[in-house]
């Protein structure tokens, strides 16, 4: 009789339409939604150029989703986006892609985000000079039993996390919504303009597709949902219906109980909206919910990081150990392990160097961006390429929104490259893609030695 684990095994469809939908959101609403409202509405300069720019990122990420569904649809793998520019490019093109996510872009991320966590335990039970990354340690490896244990046990984790946490920002929806707003100044200055479009809007519009980011991760689980090929252009819609919801309430919350100008001077809007509905105790409160929205975050990109490791380790002889599927916990657990490793060796790293995973993480960003630039053009070279190939789904409007994903793209990339170059810092995207170059160059040498 053969096990379930044999090397064989394969990502089957386990998750339902919910379980995906909870795996997105939870990636998406993160600290983002909780410190960027107020730069927003001061680079937007008006309560309608805001609502404008919030408008407008929510459009551009459903344009985005669109493409990225007639992707999955027709190519679904756990591979996601590094699938994509494989099919498109080849997998000399992809394994720079790969290698940035494994080595620093989502292990950086969930470095970052239990450090987070961590702040807070420190405050309320400190363990010494380094609590903070004692406690990040500390989520990290029990949110990679929970995901070791199979794909069942974390999915139900991450659907309570993400109910939790939605439950908060719903709270301070509330909050806001009650408390009114501010008294009325006795002379405003001078009446907001919202005829000519502020100079620093496409500046906001960025911050607003910061705040959507990680709705992309819906493609690597696109093998795993139920309900046929279709099914993850229903869980990107449903996902991003939720959030521009969820959003669009916080949003007018904040305008409500501080006002425009409130919002705009605010350093922490949720903080300042909790502590005046319920006082001091809304302080605390905002605290959990912050650290809430980065264990979900946390437990989301791990399932979804780990199974881009399994599909590097597929492509390449020298990363084939991350290439087994364990068919009875439908997960890719060696690839998950190594995801993990690294994340705890950042944490090691940012407890010596403070700054320092906050620091990679914001200036990989240009290659983030440089490499979705190619998966929106990879739409394109994949009609022309597999024209053969059933699409269940096909974007509507070809090619007007899949230009308009590649040029957002493009804009968020010379964004990224323009704001690392402005802090001397670019550097640290080359030396990540310098090291994916060594690495490309041993796997390559490998890949050829097993071929002959």
């Amino acid at each position: 009789m053969t096990s379930p684990d044999e090397v064989g095994a394969v990502p089957r469809p386990r998750l339902s339409t919910l379980d995906a939908v909870m795996i997105i959101v939870g990636i998406v609403i993160g600290g983002g939604i909780f410190a960027l409202p107020s730069t927003i509405a001061g680079l937007a300069g008006s309560p309608g150029w805001m609502w404008a720019a919030w408008a407008g990122g929510a459009a551009l990420t459903l344009a985005g989703a669109l493409c990225y569904a007639e992707m999955a649809a027709a190519f679904p793998h756990a591979g996601g986006d590094y699938h994509f520019l494989t099919r498109a490019y080849g997998r000399d093109v992809s394994f720079f892609f790969g290698w940035a996510r494994v080595s620093v872009i989502l292990t950086g991320s969930i470095a970052m985000l239990a450090y987070v966590c961590g702040d807070y335990l420190a405050r309320v039970a400190g363990l010494g000079a380094h609590s903070p990354a004692i406690y990040a340690a500390l989520v990290i490896v029990a949110l990679t039993v929970v995901n070791a244990l199979g794909l069942r046990e974390s999915a139900r984790m991450q659907n309570v996390l993400t109910a939790i946490e939605v439950a908060g920002v719903l709270l301070v929806i509330v909050a806001g919504l009650m408390i009114g707003g501010p008294a009325p100044a006795a002379a405003p200055a001078a009446p907001a303009a919202d005829g000519g479009m502020p100079a620093m809007f496409g500046l906001a519009l960025v911050f607003v597709l910061f705040t959507f980011g990680g709705w992309n991760e819906a493609a690597y689980i696109s093998a795993e949902v139920r309900g046929g090929q279709r099914a993850i252009l229903r869980v990107l819609v449903i996902s991003i219906g939720v959030l521009a919801l969820v959003y669009g309430l916080f949003v007018l919350a904040l305008v409500t109980g501080l006002g425009f100008e409130g919002l705009k001077a605010s350093k922490a809007v949720g903080a300042d909206v909790l502590l005046a509905a319920l006082g001091p105790a809304g302080e605390t409160l905002i605290a959990a919910l912050v650290a809430m929205a980065a264990l979900t975050s946390i437990n989301a990109t791990m399932i979804v990081g780990a199974r881009s490791n399994y599909a590097l380790g597929q492509d390449w002889p020298l990363l084939s150990f991350m290439s087994r599927w364990h068919g009875r916990r439908n997960t890719p657990v060696v690839a998950l392990l190594v995801q993990s490793g690294i994340a705890l060796l950042l944490v090691a790293f940012a407890a010596v160097e403070q700054g320092g995973v906050k620091t990679m993480v914001e200036f990989t960003a240009p290659v983030f961006w440089g490499f979705l630039v190619l998966v929106g053009i990879g739409l394109f070279v994949l009609r022309a390429r597999y024209a053969h190939v059933a699409r269940p789904f096909r974007v509507p409007l070809y090619p007007v929104l899949p230009l308009a994903f590649v040029a957002t793209c493009g804009y968020l990339f010379y964004s990224s490259v323009t704001y690392a170059q402005s802090q001397g810092a670019v550097r640290i995207s080359f030396y990540v893609m310098g090291a994916g170059l060594v690495a490309w160059l041993v796997a390559r040498l490998r890949a050829n030695r097993v071929a002959v």
